[in-house]
């Protein structure tokens, strides 16, 4: 009786081990395609990010263009203010300078 007992415990010990192996390569596909997920789900918030940087650098550039054309508006008025004033400087000089040479001529 003990050589039956012998062979039943060898057969679930076999039974046992077997299964065992067979779960093993089971286990290590999961842990492999778990960390494939991880490596997906960390590509996939760097992308994100990437993302996120881009939208908020165009942002600052459109605020960038959008200060330069202010700038070449107040330029421009600038310019215009002092052509004006340029001009009535002008005017007022030659005005001056015309009445300098009349007086000289009634005297003259």
């Amino acid at each position: 009786m003990s050589k039956p007992i012998l062979l039943v415990f060898l057969l679930v010990m076999l039974i046992v081990t077997s299964q065992f192996e067979w779960r093993q390569p089971l286990v290590e596909l999961d842990a492999a395609t778990s960390l494939s997920q991880k490596q997906q789900q960390i590509l996939d918030r760097e992308e994100a990010v990437k993302e996120k940087i881009i939208i908020s650098q165009e942002r600052h550039i459109q605020r960038l263009n959008e200060l330069v054309r202010s700038l070449q508006l107040q330029l421009l008025q600038c310019k215009g203010e002092n052509e004006t004033q340029n001009a009535t400087k002008s005017y007022h000089l030659n005005k001056q300078f015309i009445e300098v040479e009349r007086k000289q001529l009634l005297e003259g």
